[in-house]
């Protein structure tokens, strides 16, 4: 995309690629993922029009010269500054890998995750077709992937049966217990649920315990920022409190 190409021009003032994707910055995170989509683009083109206009006229009505404008614009200033300062103060704040380990070895509990089974299942509503399904995977007529693909009535079918990796409580009781109790790789069933009848299949399984270092160092290094970011902030309102606010 060519960013300095012209999209309309307000007023003598040119609208460019650019300034589009400046002003989409402002819309709401989510809807950011259509930036590149023609319709909504040429939608907010419409609206940064709009804004141009309207802004052209204020100031042809001489409205920037108003007491109103002079007040609104002052606010403006001292916002900016102020967020500038914070940031400024704030930046050079950072956590080592070393406070990283302190912290994980003294939160270990906060970092303790129930036990879990990464499984695939095959639904159906009957038990004797569940119970062919299985003599067939069993007797090594059809992979189990496959089955669940041909006649799983869940749309987890799609992916072969995966239902990705899931903890206590997530499941139906009678399906958590099979899949809890069931050995890595050994289908077991029929499992009757409300749903209708199971195979299931235990792809891996993981122990309750904390979580290893490497999978949490991310959050908590953001935690530490965090928590020395608001001692920094909080000091230095302190001192500036000391200096400019009178008592």
């Amino acid at each position: 995309m060519n960013t300095q190409e012209v999209l309309a021009v307000v007023a003598g003032e040119k609208i460019t690629n650019a300034d589009l994707d400046a002003f989409l910055q402002t819309v709401p995170k989510e809807q950011r993922l259509y930036a590149s989509d023609p319709q909504f683009r040429g939608q907010y083109l419409e609206q940064l029009i709009a804004f141009r206009s309207f802004a052209k006229y204020g100031e042809d009505m001489k409205l920037d010269e108003t007491e109103e404008f002079k007040k609104i614009m002052e606010n403006m200033k001292r916002e900016v500054l102020a967020q500038l300062a914070i940031n400024t103060s704030l930046k050079d704040v950072t956590a080592s890998d070393q406070e990283a380990v302190q912290y994980y070895e003294a939160n270990k509990k906060r970092f303790e995750k129930g036990a879990t089974v990464h499984a695939k299942h095959i639904l159906v509503n009957e038990e004797k077709e569940c119970q062919d399904i299985y003599n067939a995977i069993k007797n090594g007529d059809i992979a189990f992937e496959d089955a669940a693909k041909a006649s799983s009535t869940c749309p987890s079918k799609a992916q072969g049966g995966d239902l990705g990796e899931f903890g206590r409580g997530q499941m139906v009781k009678e399906f958590e217990d099979a899949a809890f109790s069931a050995e890595i790789g050994v289908v077991v069933g029929p499992v009757k649920t409300q749903f209708g009848y199971h195979l299931i299949k235990v792809v891996d399984k993981h122990e309750a315990g904390a979580m290893p270092f490497d999978a949490v160092k991310g959050q908590i290094m953001n935690t530490l920022v965090q928590q020395k970011q608001n001692q920094v902030y909080t000091a230095k309102l302190n001192e500036l409190k000391e200096k400019y606010v009178e008592k």
